[in-house]
């Protein structure tokens, strides 16, 4: 048996900001995480053959994003300008530039925001005389890419709050230097070791919780063991949260999470695949005499993988294939093979559009790709809010009994879905509980 005076669930940037700053105020923590590394859901990957991190989780900063820039130059980390260049294909060609977007953005700022919530496609039928159908359907593919979300069910009240925002889908976006990988290793490096112990490969079983504290029972190895604090910060995705108790994978906790069951049920898990594609070569910066030489970022139409981005202005011969929302849902249920083979051939359909042959497979070196919808551990990718669930997020976030407290992206309300709301949240909670450690 260890006693400690916080448990933080989850080794994710959350998990790992909240344990810093109990640290840094002499509080000692135990950081549980069920898998054998550190990051969560930022999860970079080094190959001998690749000559960059590859990252199966985050990427990109998006916005200013100060709580993130804080932590990179905490632990010495330069950020690097992402290059803004798009292509979109059109009328069977790819033609540069976001004239679809800006007329996305002029339609929707001509419309009032609706009184009462609804779901975000119902929203863009209603206003079908000032959205056309082609605007209406990008604005779809854009809240199911960029916002992993299904527009049938998200809240059209918080969509348009997001794409207002700092990390809107046209802000400016960044890089961390060497990846989020590098980002999560200075994480760990600054956790004393005096004050913060760390236990990877410990599977939370139930966490049983009243006013007089905490006990977690896991299990490492195969081998049960128990851990007992005052206060416990709950990080974990809100995928694992919402796994029904039966669930084989799902963490229970006694007694239930029954003032957090609202919330639960107006936020939804996201799905995403994203497929790193490695080749021998960049050949689409020799297509069209070099026409795509400075492409960013490419977004075809409704094949399995709508959106691709380089790696821009780094020169690699790297491709990333993107879905999201129900499209990645879908796609989830293949085996990973089918899910590269559907990532190649939906390039190879963009790039047909040239008029040069339509496959590059003989140049394919090696694909990476992470299936987050059936990872025990992560249950999907990131969290949207549904119609009428706009408090959600500031309800999910509330601790309980001054016991048990929750951060992660879903509790943000400022950047959720991102890494930094995540790093945010798991401040925001731990200075709530030395706060209460004061009175």
């Amino acid at each position: 048996m260890k006693h400690f005076d916080v448990i933080v669930l989850g080794g994710g940037v959350a998990g790992l900001a909240a344990a810093y700053e109990l640290a840094q105020r002499e509080l000692s923590v135990c950081v549980v995480e069920a898998k054998d590394r550190f990051g969560g859901r930022v999860f970079s990957r080094r190959e001998r053959d690749v000559p960059m991190s590859i990252e199966l989780g985050p990427e990109l900063i998006h916005g200013l994003a100060p709580t993130t820039r804080r932590w990179l130059k905490r632990v010495n980390i330069a950020s690097i300008d992402a290059v803004e260049s798009r292509w979109t294909l059109q009328q069977g060609k790819l033609k540069q530039g976001s004239a679809l977007f800006e007329s996305m953005k002029r339609g929707l700022d001509s419309i009032r925001p609706p009184v009462k919530d609804l779901p975000f496609a119902d929203f863009l039928d209603r206003h079908s005389a000032k959205l056309s159908a082609p605007v209406r359907k990008f604005a779809c593919s854009l809240v199911e890419g960029f916002d992993a979300a299904d527009s049938t069910r998200v809240s059209t009240l918080e969509t348009l709050k997001g794409w207002s925002g700092t990390a809107a889908a046209d802000a400016p976006t960044f890089r961390p230097m060497g990846g989020y990988g590098k980002l999560i290793d200075g994480m760990v490096g600054l956790l004393d070791p005096k004050s913060v112990q760390l236990q990877l490969n410990t599977i939370a079983r139930e966490i049983q919780w009243s006013d007089r504290g905490v006990k977690v029972l896991a299990t490492q190895y195969g081998k049960s063991m128990q851990l007992n604090a005052r206060r416990a910060i709950v990080t974990l995705p809100l995928g694992v949260l919402q796994l029904p108790v039966d669930d084989r994978r799902a963490v229970r906790f006694t007694p239930a999470l029954s003032q957090k069951e609202s919330a639960m049920t107006q936020l939804a898990v996201g799905s995403v695949l994203k497929v790193i594609l490695h080749y021998r070569q960049a050949f689409w910066e020799e297509l069209s005499d070099g026409r795509y030489r400075d492409a960013a970022f490419l977004i075809s139409a409704p094949h399995s993988f709508r959106t691709f981005w380089t790696s821009l202005p780094i020169r690699v011969p790297v491709m990333v294939a993107w879905a999201g929302g129900p499209n990645a849902a879908r796609l989830s249920a293949q085996p990973e093979a089918a899910i590269v083979c559907a990532a190649t051939r939906s390039l190879d359909r963009l790039f047909a559009t040239t008029g040069k042959r339509a496959s590059w497979d003989d140049q394919l070196q090696a694909a990476y790709v992470h299936n987050w919808q059936t990872d025990p551990f992560a249950c999907g990718a990131y969290s949207y809010v549904l119609a009428d669930g706009s408090a959600a997020r500031k309800q999910l976030a509330k601790p309980l009994r001054n016991t048990l407290y929750f951060a992660g992206e879903a509790t943000d309300q400022e950047e959720p879905a991102t890494v930094a709301g995540a790093l945010r949240s798991g401040e925001e909670a731990a200075r709530k509980i030395a706060r209460s450690e004061r009175r």
